[in-house]
């Protein structure tokens, strides 16, 4: 079965950027779409992108305009840049197929803290 693999987290600065990497462990090209998610503490996990093998992207209202997903099935990766970091991404960030019959066991997912 697929296992994932989330990293790229930190601790930025307000205004700052980081790229986020998920490495699968088999092929991803019929998991479509892919997302990411985070869940930051006391909230439920809520999903802030999803990418199409077409390419076609989707976004959530709160990460518009600073986040960009992206995927390479050829290495069963997928990717989130996140600019204009806010205190509000604070968060434990996932990725997984976005339709429940998709799902991949979680992985450990990675921790983004934006704090000055």
């Amino acid at each position: 079965q697929v296992q994932l693999v989330e990293s790229g987290g930190g601790l930025v600065q307000p205004g700052g950027s980081l790229r986020l990497s998920c490495a699968a462990s088999g092929s991803i090209f019929s998991i479509n779409p892919m997302g990411w998610y985070r869940q930051a503490p006391g909230k439920q996990r809520e999903l802030v992108a999803r990418v199409y093998s077409s390419g076609g992207v989707n976004y959530a209202d709160s990460v518009k305009g600073r986040f960009t997903i992206s995927r390479d099935n050829a290495k069963n990766t997928v990717y989130l840049q996140m600019n204009s970091l806010k205190a509000e991404d604070t968060a434990v960030y996932y990725c997984n197929g976005v339709f429940p019959a998709h799902y991949v066991p979680w992985g450990q997912g990675t921790q983004v803290t934006v704090s000055s």
